[in-house]
């Protein structure tokens, strides 16, 4: 049964691809329009995409998966007293507006979300089959859903969190002896009043209040953070409770309250020392919530999924107070990952909890998008200006890495998630102190955390505090660990001032260029580690397509490219 899943948000527009329980693919809108986080409405170029990488048309989905978030008012199906109103709206601002379908929803008091809908001319403009069914998801359960379906364990807590979804911040789930069971924050709380606890707001309003851009720049004040002491913590803190239920609460009656608030006590100290104080609210109250949860329903594993959770920092404690045998947080942990979780919901609802469990997997890459091999040499062969070094690929880009330059990879299918993971990459040689600065310069990126480390299985508990609990995570560069002191000053590049860092663990099976450019490059220099950062400049996304990747190399971004194939390098 092919699956189509499509989130649209404002934000994080995705299109996900399944043939029944397989995941072919997966895309976020702003790779494709070059807009960083870009949605709202129907994410068509995703959908197209991951339709066209698995060599389908529309015709051929079986079923589509929707995300209750914004729709255009021409797809908008109002209450016959309604209707006339919604007409004469939609003349005067146009057929595209977008509306908010949860925000309908609790409007006319409707939780059916396909009521409110025009479900034969949706599939008539998408080119699907009009019996097709549409299936609209939950967020926070398909949140959740994504983090435990890729695991084996056989009992955990499913918590999510982020800055709102489906009218809802926060949602709990215990899985335990072949049992599902939620403990707040389903559809039971969509039409509700809306609670004002969301920590992921709060995180938000700081970013904002601080001079960053909220929804984008929140990963800048964890790295802040660490340079800073949290002296408005008790001032936060006296806004903020855990339940005995385990759930977060507010006093705040708004929330412009909320960011109000904020922003004077922003004011009235360095920024440093706000970003550490909003970093320990979040760290604290978490931890308390996720502790009680525990403490009611003993489970040994934790899965985490939800925007909130792109908080390295905040994975690392969680996974190392609770005591936990070991967590997952899903790698798109963010509203892109709605698009998973929510065919993952459809799953569920289909064949029960059962099948579904049976069907788990433990997740071994996100390599999800279009995989230009070939093509990515064609460019850069006929690129004037551009040449091809000799010898293995692998080899080249270590020796050049030695001593000093930048190379980025490109290889094999484009990486789901915020996150490079060794396809769409930079590289560098970790012992190089300055490497930050200069490549920050190179890149116009400003940013307070070190670049993150990507390590072979074998070497990495030897240089990072790697533990059954953290490892599976560490895959995907979405917790923190220590830094053994050893290797501080071997590898200062990517060793952050708290003495941590975020690794990528890898095996050559995963990612064979990858893996070999590292190897060759411990032999020239003892090192087992390289710099990783994301393929891209400030306030773009990831490097998609070939002529991308060649336009960073003439432009000085970055020295060379490796591909599966050659080494390439400005002449």
């Amino acid at each position: 049964m092919i699956i189509l899943s499509l989130h649209t948000g404002r934000h994080d527009g995705t299109a996900a691809l399944f043939d029944g329980y397989r995941l072919r693919a997966a895309v976020q809108l702003e790779r494709l329009t070059r807009l960083k986080g870009d949605g709202g409405g129907i994410p068509r170029p995703a959908m197209d995409e991951v339709l066209d990488i698995a060599g389908l048309t529309p015709g051929q989905v079986d079923a589509v998966v929707l995300s209750r978030a914004s729709f255009p008012a021409r797809l908008c199906r109002l209450p016959a007293h309604k209707r006339l109103a919604d007409r004469l709206g939609r003349a005067l601002k146009g057929e595209d507006k977008l509306r908010d379908l949860v925000s309908l929803q609790r409007r006319f008091g409707q939780p059916d979300a396909a009521r409110l809908i025009d479900g034969a001319r949706l599939k008539a403009e998408l080119g699907l089959r009009a019996e097709v069914p549409l299936f609209f998801s939950n967020h926070h359960l398909a949140h959740a859903l994504s983090a435990f379906f890729y695991t084996d364990w056989d009992d955990a807590l499913l918590y999510t969190a982020d800055g709102c979804g489906d009218n809802v911040h926060y949602s709990a789930r215990v899985v335990r002896d072949g049992r599902l069971d939620t403990l707040f924050g389903d559809d039971a709380e969509l039409l509700a009043p809306r609670r004002v606890d969301s920590l992921g707001l709060a995180y938000g309003y700081m970013t904002q209040a601080l001079g960053f851009r909220m929804n984008r720049h929140e990963g800048k004040l964890t790295g802040l953070a660490a340079f800073g002491q949290p002296t408005l913590l008790d001032e936060l803190a006296a806004h903020f409770r855990v339940e005995d239920t385990g759930r977060v609460a507010s006093d705040f009656a708004s929330d412009a309250a909320m960011r109000a608030e904020i922003a004077r006590l922003a004011a009235s100290t360095a920024r440093e020392d706000a970003a550490a104080s909003i970093q320990q609210l979040l760290e604290d109250t978490v931890l308390a919530s996720v502790r009680r949860l525990l403490e009611l329903h003993p489970v040994r594993h934790l899965a985490l999924a939800g925007g909130v959770f792109a908080n390295v920092r905040l994975n690392r404690l969680l996974t190392e107070a609770t005591g936990v045998r070991e967590s997952f947080i899903f790698p798109g942990m963010g509203d892109e990952g709605i698009t998973v979780g929510g065919a993952l919901q459809f799953l569920l609802e289909r064949d029960g909890l059962k099948t579904w469990l049976d069907h788990r997997h433990r997740l071994s890459d996100v390599y999800l998008g279009r995989d230009f091999d070939g093509e990515i040499d064609r460019v850069l062969a006929a690129t004037p200006g551009v040449t091809r070094r000799p010898g293995p690929p692998a080899d080249s880009a270590a020796e050049l890495l030695a001593k000093g330059d930048i190379v980025a990879i490109y290889s094999g299918r484009m990486e789901f998630g915020p996150r490079a993971l060794g396809a769409r990459s930079i590289l560098a040689n970790p012992a190089d102190r300055a490497v930050n600065d200069s490549l920050n310069a190179r890149l116009t990126r400003t940013e307070f955390m070190p670049f993150a480390p990507v390590v072979a299985a074998e070497d990495a508990a030897e240089v990072f505090e790697i533990t059954p609990a953290n490892a599976y995570a560490c895959r995907f560069m979405t917790i923190t660990c220590g830094v053994k002191p050893q290797w501080h000053d071997r590898i200062p590049a990517v060793v952050h001032v708290d003495g941590t860092a975020r690794p990528q663990i890898i095996d050559r099976d995963t990612n064979p260029l990858y893996f070999d450019i590292l190897a060759a490059f411990k032999k020239h220099t003892g090192l087992p580690v390289l710099v990783n950062t994301s393929f891209n400049a400030h306030e773009e996304p990831i490097i998609n397509t070939p002529q991308e990747c060649r336009d960073a190399l003439i432009t000085n971004r970055v020295d060379h490219i490796t591909t599966n194939t050659a080494t390439y390098s400005r002449s």
